[in-house]
């Protein structure tokens, strides 16, 4: 019996003993002994402390100590590492009485000891987060991990991974991303590999927090010691890149994730359709889907649908869309508003308002119930296709749907209702903004434009009045419209006076700014306040551009100084004042061809070659049409040919100019060749080149010719004007045919066309010459009706009647009626009253007057 407790005695370590021995105390000095349930000695089975038969001794060691030691415990622990289960006992057990062991390195030799064993490797774990979240603050990841290491060189244990990735999973659940992150480092720096679920945490915390960089970074270094990851590493990175609007990084991933082996599931799949869809690579986005359903991997998501069919309509693929939503449904997948949104886009960018709206009812009806997105589609395109009332329909709808309408979607209502004549709901809905606070800047201002345009002032400046007074800063657009409206009233001084107040209110004038005083000056033809604005500008710290310059030079030829405008231009070009472009050159030469200065134009434009500005189609059509009118038609010619060399097209104007060149000269080949050539090109004459065809066969006394032409006028969906009507009347006259002179004055006033001064000369001209005198008078009595004044022609041809019908009195009192309207009798009147020569009237054409 003795040797038996000797040898068991023999078994605890030299140290042990010692220490056994210096504190041994008689069980009774003992405060009390450890319970059943906590003491260290009932071991797992099969413990050699099961079979000791020295208990006494071996309690000794488990005893409350009569002064805390750590070594104790941490010898203790050696001796029990072999049974992680019985050290984790003894250290709960023992801490209590000894305070804390978590500061010291009994801590971490028991976390050596329980990774050792699988048995206890949940219980390692959670002691590590328990660690983690207690500590306050919470220790940094550098401290832990050297506590680790130096703990397992100190006590000789075997560096295990798993310690380092627990205390790793601990920082990731405590939401320590930063500390996880760190960890991951230390880590890879210590050769020890991280568990990639453990790193996936880390990372998915990155990626919400929207650290997407680091992310990335770390993801690398994993890659770098030859961990790759998994498919949720792939997952994470493969959202992160998509988050940041990078499909061809996220196929990628996907790519080298297969590359590696991995074996793609349903959301690698999915992501990668949404990779593909994000490029708009739908022929391959298609391929993905089709074979992830052939694998049977998963149903598609409703993201996934959702993607695809959006990326369908993207490419206008409409009838691919549809057949992807209704699998969509037939999945078991509802539609929903981003997929119906989509499809109605669709069909209004196709132009298929029906089928648009039938998608709207059924969201309606159905589901998924319209939103902002829905509404805002179907008010763009209605608002476009001029349908206000449908637009006006939406805006109610929303309202009663509890949708408040966006800004954006107010301000396009009320500048479409204004565009379409509905100016009262325009205003009624521009008060509602005022009153639910979304007024801006932007609606205010396209309020202040229709009410400058409408010529209402005093509500524009009422309305800047009402801005400020709630908030809303006027800008200088807005003090630009109303100046604008002043200077077309030819009010400069109010025009000036606003000018001011936006300069106290601190409002920085641009370039527009000062251009619309410069017009506004010239068309008054105030050239001085004109000069003074420009220096103002040019002394002032605005960048001046070429508005401005342009805008003084086109006033200066507007006002018949286009000579002093080319001064001006030659001074600015030597000073380099600003980039000279062909606009400027456009004004003097159609400057000079007004002016009659024909050669001073070619002079111009030859200039303005010669300073290496190329002409536009503007500056052509101007010089071809000067030439023309000049009766240059050789070098109107070679005009064309030049714009032709230089590869520009010629526009409707400019075809009209040489059109006309020819009609004038009765060169009606030339001109039917010209205008085979416009429509060649697939351009459609206009009123005034039809005019000009239909003038030059009259000249020719063509009528055949010209009421063709009239005809195709009309077939072309054109409105003949008063000039195509005095023209064919004049000519059908000429040729006495007065019936159908008759029938196209009928059909001219039919329409609402106003006969004037010219019409009624043309028609009394033509009546006289057919002696239908009766019907001469009812046209003169029917221009006074009318408030239009008969010229000297049309009195003598009424006075030369009356006097062959004897009427004398009424001829001399006709004479009195012109000397009150101030017109002066020429010789004819004075042949007929005085020498009684009434004579054939003169034959009188539309090209006379």
């Amino acid at each position: 019996m003795k040797m038996r407790s000797l040898l068991a005695f023999r078994k605890i370590p030299a140290p042990f003993l010692l220490r056994c021995l210096i504190n041994y105390k008689p069980f009774c000095s003992h405060c009390r002994f450890p319970k059943e349930s906590e003491n260290p000695s009932q071991l797992v089975s099969g413990s050699a402390s099961d079979q000791n038969p020295v208990t006494s001794e071996v309690r000794l060691l488990t005893t409350k100590p009569v002064q805390k030691d750590e070594s104790d415990l941490i010898d203790v622990l050696l001796y029990r590492k072999e049974n992680p289960i019985s050290a984790l006992r003894f250290y709960n057990w023992a801490k209590p009485w000894r305070g804390s062991f978590e500061a010291g390195d009994a801590f971490w030799v028991l976390i050596h000891i329980l990774v050792s064993s699988p048995e206890t490797y949940g219980r390692a774990s959670d002691l590590l987060r328990r660690y983690v979240s207690s500590s306050n603050p919470i220790a940094m990841p550098s401290v832990l991990v050297s506590n680790l290491v130096d703990s397992a060189k100190l006590y000789g244990f075997e560096v295990n991974h798993r310690a380092f990735n627990y205390l790793l999973n601990a920082y990731s659940k405590e939401k320590q991303t930063d500390y996880a992150v760190d960890c991951v480092n230390l880590m890879i720096e210590l050769g020890v590999i991280p568990f990639v679920p453990y790193v996936n945490s880390a990372l998915n915390a990155l990626v919400r927090r929207n650290s997407i960089n680091e992310a990335k970074e770390l993801y690398s270094k994993m890659v770098a010691i030859g961990v790759a990851g998994d498919n949720v590493t792939t997952h994470l990175l493969m959202r992160a890149s998509l988050r940041e609007q990078k499909p061809e990084e996220a196929l990628e991933l996907c790519s080298k994730a297969i590359e590696r082996g991995l074996e793609p599931d349903g959301l690698l799949y999915s992501l990668a359709v949404q990779a593909c869809c994000k490029t708009l690579d739908l022929g391959m986005a298609l391929g993905l889907l089709r074979e992830m359903k052939e694998k049977k991997l998963c149903v598609p998501s409703e993201d996934t649908y959702t993607s695809v069919i959006v990326a369908s309509m993207k490419k206008g693929n409409m009838e691919e869309a549809i057949r992807l939503k209704d699998e969509m449904v037939s999945d078991g997948i509802p539609m929903n508003v981003i997929v119906a949104t989509s499809l109605i886009k669709g069909h209004c960018k196709k132009n298929e308002l029906g089928s648009a709206l039938d998608m709207f009812h059924k969201m309606e009806k159905e589901s998924p119930s319209p939103n902002n997105v829905t509404f805002s589609v179907l008010i763009e395109r209605f608002s476009k296709n001029g349908d206000m009332e449908k637009v006006l329909e939406f805006y109610k709808k929303m309202k009663v749907l509890g949708i408040t309408p966006s800004d954006f979607h107010v301000h396009s209502i009320i500048v479409g209702c204004l565009k379409g004549q509905r100016s009262e709901e325009a205003l009624k809905i521009f008060d509602e903004s005022f009153e639910t606070g979304q007024a801006n800047i932007f609606i205010c201002n396209s309020m202040l434009s229709w009410l400058c345009k409408q010529g209402k002032i005093d509500e524009a400046t009422d309305l800047l009045k009402k801005m400020e007074s709630i908030g809303i800063r006027s800008n200088v657009i807005s003090y630009n419209n109303v100046m604008l409206a002043l200077c077309r009233k030819k009010n400069m001084e109010l025009a000036r006076t606003v000018f001011s107040k936006m300069l106290e209110k601190g409002i920085k004038p641009n370039n527009y700014t000062y251009s619309i005083l410069i017009d506004g000056y010239f068309k008054n033809h105030d050239e001085q306040n004109a000069w003074e604005v420009l220096d103002q500008v040019t002394s002032s710290n605005i960048e001046v551009n070429e508005v401005i310059y342009h805008t003084f030079i086109n006033g200066l030829c507007k006002v018949g100084q286009t000579s002093k405008a080319r001064d001006v231009l030659k001074k600015l070009i030597k000073g380099k004042r600003f980039c000279i472009s062909c606009m400027s050159y456009n004004s003097i030469i159609d400057g000079f061809i007004k002016e009659g200065e024909m050669d001073s134009a070619v002079a111009a434009y030859k200039e303005m070659c010669g300073n290496g500005i190329s002409p536009n189609v503007v500056t052509y059509t101007s010089m071809m049409d000067g030439l023309c009118k000049n009766n240059r038609m050789d070098q109107a010619l070679e005009m064309k040919h030049e714009m032709k060399n230089k590869g520009l097209k010629l526009d409707i104007p400019a075809y009209g100019a040489l059109i006309d060149g020819f009609c004038k000269k009765c060169n009606m080949e030339s001109a039917s060749a010209m205008f085979a050539e416009l429509r060649e090109e697939g351009l459609n004459p206009n009123g005034a080149v039809y005019n000009s065809l239909i003038s030059g066969y009259r000249n020719l006394g063509n009528m055949e010719a010209a009421l063709d032409l009239h005809k195709k006028m009309l077939q072309d969906g054109l409105r003949c004007d008063l000039f195509t009507y005095t023209t064919l009347i004049d000519g059908l006259l000429k040729e006495g045919n007065l019936f159908l002179a008759s029938d196209l004055y009928t059909e001219m006033q039919a329409v609402g066309i106003v006969a004037d001064e010219i019409m009624y000369t043309v028609i009394v001209n033509g009546l006289s010459k057919k002696g239908q005198f009766a019907k001469v008078v009812e046209m003169f009595e029917a221009m006074k009706e009318k408030d239009v004044t008969p010229n000297v022609f049309i009195y003598n041809a009424v006075i030369a009647g009356h006097f062959r019908e004897g009427n004398l009195d009424e001829a001399f009192r006709l004479q009195y009626e012109m000397l009150d309207k101030g017109l002066v009798p020429d010789g004819v009147t004075f042949d007929i009253l005085v020498s009684g020569k009434v004579g054939k009237p003169q034959p009188i054409g539309v090209a006379n007057l």
